[in-house]
């Protein structure tokens, strides 16, 4: 989910392929016509002034030697160079890059290895705000849970229903976190299998809405600070044409990316703000096209990109509404990558008010790439 890792490379000059008007073959014959010329060009000197033909052998030799030294020269320096940014990209130092100023298969290997530093560095990056932010989202929990489970030892609460109720509370927002890491490394390896099937589209999205309310109103009636969608002042509504309209897809993994968008539109929305989730007809037999709109602050067009990787909360004044306390940044990562699996898109689109995020995904017919 890596805007993920998606993107990295991108705006760097392609490589020439096959258009090199001065590559390395090209310049090796060069040499070798510029020599034969040379011994060729002084031998004819040498019968028109009579002279010695040793020493027509030895200017030869050094003119040829010369201009191979120079040939050489120019094969080899960018070689050591890339030696040297290879060595240092094996001892962790990303940051070098090896200058890309030939138009030959040098060059086109200069390139490569600057994009592969790319890759590396931006992995590596990754790989540090993930541990940084893995850490900090296990830390609160953890946190809470220990301080509650302090006081009842140390006797200065009771453990009555209503203390436990707040353990309890910790426990489920750590669990509901490893559950959301172990299902995006699932996702991330490819071991979560396509279970596609048709279903009724209108009774299928009813269905989770009213467990998103349902869940909701559990989680609020028990003072939830867990992050998820704990708003019961939000209005849902279901919105899908035609009525008897149908889909391909595998419904356990469309579920979490429908649940996980509108805990995203609900946390986003003002008080008594209206999330509407809307369903269409897509272009193939058996496509489907969705939406979930909400009536939030929208998301910053230079932000549309960036909205869809790990730990991204989005940088809107005040993001998160009453009774959130802005969740862990991974649900729509994990929606992003259970689309991706089907062979569909998602992403941000326009729209007059709120946030729109559409979903397309493809029919039976078509085969994920």
């Amino acid at each position: 989910m890596s805007a993920g890792p998606a993107g990295r490379g991108q705006g760097r000059k392609q490589p020439w392929g096959n258009v090199r008007p001065f590559s390395i073959k090209t310049k090796l014959g060069a040499l070798v016509v510029v020599s034969v010329l040379i011994t060729t060009g002084l031998s004819v000197i040498a019968v028109h002034t009579k002279t010695e033909l040793r020493f027509i052998t030895v200017f030869s030799m050094i003119a040829t030697l010369l201009i191979t030294q120079f040939v050489a020269h120019s094969l080899t320096a960018p070689l050591d160079d890339m030696n040297a940014v290879a060595r240092s990209i094996s001892h962790g130092d990303y940051t070098r890059r090896v200058r890309e100023s030939r138009r030959d298969e040098l060059g086109d290997l200069a390139q490569t290895i600057n994009v592969m530093a790319d890759e590396l560095e931006a992995q590596d990056r990754q790989r540090k705000e993930l541990v940084a932010n893995v850490s900090h989202e296990l830390r609160t929990p953890i946190a809470g849970l220990r301080a509650v489970l302090e006081n009842i030892v140390d006797g200065v609460t009771e453990a009555d229903p209503e203390t436990m109720r707040t353990a309890l509370k910790q426990t489920e927002r750590l669990g509901r976190l490893v559950e959301t890491l172990l299902d995006l490394s699932r996702l991330d390896n490819g071991v979560v299998p396509l279970k596609k099937r048709r279903f009724e589209v209108w009774p299928y999205l009813s269905g989770v809405l009213k467990e998103a309310n349902m869940v909701a109103s559990a989680r609020a009636s028990m003072t939830s600070g867990s992050g998820g969608h704990t708003r019961t002042d939000v209005h849902l509504h279901l919105d899908v044409s035609p009525p008897e309209l149908a889909a391909h897809a595998d419904p356990e993994r469309i579920h979490q990316v429908v649940a996980n968008l509108i805990d995203n539109a609900v946390k986003h929305s003002p008080p008594h703000g209206r999330v509407t989730v809307r369903a269409r007809q897509g272009a193939e037999p058996e496509s489907l096209e969705l939406e979930v709109l909400d009536e939030g602050p929208g998301i910053p067009r230079t932000e549309w990109h960036r909205v869809f990787e790990r730990f991204n909360r989005g940088n809107v004044n005040r993001p998160h509404g009453p009774g959130s306390d802005g969740g862990t940044g991974l649900g729509l990562a994990i929606a992003r990558w259970a689309v991706d699996l089907h062979g569909g898109r998602i992403g941000v689109a326009e729209s007059e008010r709120g946030c729109r995020i559409l979903i397309t995904l493809p029919g039976p017919s078509s085969v994920p790439s």
